[in-house]
């Protein structure tokens, strides 16, 4: 295992830079220019001077040098024009283009919503997967059965932007009430904060808890089947006995890869819902810096994104190891 987890880590170094190279160039490809952005931010200068104060502009930045020159720059394996080497490999994300700032710093100020979002969503989602699931499998066939996965359906096919979109447009239309856009930190007012995560976190919650309802009925029902539940029910065991303590005890650690595949689906829905709800998190920061077309910040959030999922994935591994004896990674 120790062996396993080594190789898993130095393999971190090669998947990084390439996801980090192939975003560095694609944010590069979007149409439009910060530079262009900036000058039409002015509140006046002569259309003559456009040429002029784009040289200055791109010589402040640092962008008038090739993009190679630019990426090894930010990663930090070409030298500053101080000379010093400062980037990510050395733990600095950069500057703002816009504000001026740290983006780690940037980063840190918006990451407690996005974590109170995701926390919340997350927990909301497994709280009804699971008891869901299980009923579905131990009544197979019957109405909550098919009810179930009628809901557990429409749930993973209805688009969470829609939804949310509804959420807001329907209330406001008929009852004259709208969620509140006007974030409350949690340490000014507990109570209301936790109120405006309510909305964003069911919806994100319930499109999740969908596919684990689903996937949490199907391997309940292969672990039934098997012939060490068969003993259990012939040794007259109650059903509690045998459905918690031999049955999701096994059925659950198949469950643990969702948890993998759960991060990029809390951060994509977290952009749409703190977007939508006016949550000043990382998502929405990302795309306000992406419309100012802040590419430092782009790239930050996403490189924190990338080894977010990385370290999660390596986490998943070990916990199969730890949860299954038999599962040994040599």
């Amino acid at each position: 295992m120790r062996d396993y987890i080594i190789r898993r880590l130095l393999l971190f170094i090669p998947t990084i830079i390439l996801a980090t190279l192939i975003l560095f160039i694609l944010l590069r490809m979007i149409p439009g220019d910060v530079i262009d952005l900036m000058l039409a931010s002015y509140p006046d200068y002569n259309i003559e001077d456009t040429e002029v104060l784009k040289e200055q502009l791109l010589d402040a930045l640092g962008m008038d040098e090739p993009i190679y020159t630019q990426y090894g720059r930010w990663m930090g394996i070409w030298p500053q024009e101080s000379g010093d080497f400062a980037g990510v490999l050395q733990g600095n994300l950069g500057t703002s283009l816009w504000q001026k700032e740290p983006i780690t710093t940037l980063i840190l100020e918006k990451l407690p919503v996005t974590i109170e979002l995701g926390i919340f969503a997350l927990v909301l989602a497994w709280f009804i997967a699971l008891p869901v699931g299980i009923i579905s499998a131990i009544r197979q066939d019957t109405f909550f059965d098919y009810g179930s996965r009628s809901f557990a359906i429409i749930w993973v096919a209805a688009p969470g932007f829609w939804i949310a979109t509804m959420v807001v447009v329907y209330p406001a239309i008929w009852w004259g009430w709208t969620p509140s856009i006007v974030y409350i930190p949690f340490s000014e007012n507990p109570a209301a904060n936790l109120v405006q995560f309510i909305l964003p976190a069911i919806i994100m919650g319930m499109a999740m808890s969908g596919g684990i309802a689903r996937y949490t009925r199907t391997m309940m029902l292969e672990v039934l089947r098997q012939d060490y539940i068969r003993t259990a029910w012939a040794k007259g065991l109650n059903e509690r006995t045998v459905i918690i303590r031999h049955a999701l005890k096994n059925a659950i650690i198949p469950l643990v890869t969702i948890l993998g595949a759960e991060l990029p689906m809390l951060i994509g829905g977290a952009v749409i819902m703190e977007q939508i709800f006016c949550l000043p998190g990382i998502g929405r920061f990302m795309l306000e810096a992406l419309n100012k077309r802040d590419y430092p910040i782009v790239s930050g959030i996403n490189m924190l994104m990338i080894t977010l999922v990385l370290l999660s994935n390596l986490l998943v591994d070990v916990l199969y190891g730890y949860l299954d004896p038999r599962i040994r990674y040599s």
